[in-house]
């Protein structure tokens, strides 16, 4: 290493220092999906950061998405793929593929992922200890109809059971929940990971909620990443139409976690090498900040 390369990375750990600080002790939110889930070198370089998190002392949280995944199976089983409002229509057969790939494939690949790395991860569906109690989503169309769709065993959280994620997080170990509730009745749901992420926020009063998506952040009308907005900026973009289709649960997570008090939200491009870390322990950070 020259002088140089050592006054860099110098700098880059003094840097750190003040966010460790800030963070440490305290919950971070993650949602884990997109291109950071399917390429092999941002896989690993997640899940480092993901275990770097921990052993300074903050508490991460994931919540993985798996649309791809799904998708692919689905194609393979020659079973249609359908979506309402950015949801997707969940009749009995793809609620047992979103079950198969989520609460199994997906989930344990990423708990091997952090387990590798000398992270202690856990992987859960929210049907385990009760830990996301949702019931049946009934949306109405885009285009203006009176009637109600009905999507299937698409769900809505009505409570999530902090004490597990407590237990975990305080027992050093790295929840990794896949998002799937459970009725009243023992009924799965497939519910959006973006808005299983920002409840579970919600609930055990995280300091932060990261959405790791496959743009750098939140768009303007002409293209460009907004690199912080107001919750009340973000309802105009949305009155205007700039954000719109997948886009809206995440941005509609975000708002409603920071309404209930979760410190700032981000959306950041996953598919940046370490975007985790470049969020959490640099000045600058990556992607789009939502604050209250």
């Amino acid at each position: 290493m020259n002088e140089k390369q050592a006054a860099d990375t110098a700098r880059v750990l003094s840097e750190a220092l003040p966010y460790i600080q800030q963070f440490h002790g305290h919950t971070v939110v993650i949602k884990y999906g997109g291109n950071a889930m399917t390429d092999e070198a941002l896989k690993a370089s997640f899940a480092r950061d993901v275990v770097l998190m921990k052993l300074v002392g903050i508490h991460p949280v994931i919540v993985h998405g798996g649309g791809p995944q799904i998708g692919s199976l689905l194609n393979k089983l020659n079973i249609e793929s359908k979506f309402v409002n950015g949801m997707r229509v969940t009749d009995a057969a793809t609620m047992d593929v979103v079950q198969m790939v989520l609460g199994g494939l997906v989930n344990q690949e990423i708990v091997s992922l952090l387990n590798t790395q000398g992270g202690r991860a856990v992987g859960v569906t929210g049907k385990d200890g009760g830990l996301i109690q949702a019931r049946k989503l009934a949306m109405e169309p885009a285009l203006n109809a009176p009637e109600i769709i009905d999507i299937g065993h698409v769900g809505e959280i009505m409570h999530i059971n902090t004490g597990i994620l407590t237990t975990l997080t305080e027992s050093a170990f790295i929840p990794v929940i896949a998002p799937i509730g459970v009725g009243s009745d023992g009924e799965s749901y497939n519910i959006n990971a973006d808005i299983v992420a920002g409840e579970i926020a919600q609930a055990i009063n995280a300091e932060k909620l990261i959405l790791l998506t496959n743009t750098p952040g939140i768009l303007d009308a002409d293209g460009e990443t907004i690199s912080e907005v107001s919750k009340q900026g973000v309802q105009q973009l949305i009155t205007d139409g700039v954000i719109n289709e997948g886009m809206l649960p995440k941005v509609q997570c975000a708002l409603a976690a920071v309404n209930a008090g979760v410190a700032s939200v981000q959306i950041i491009d996953g598919r940046v090498p370490h975007a985790l870390l470049l969020e959490v322990f640099t000045t600058a950070g990556v992607g789009t900040q939502i604050r209250g």
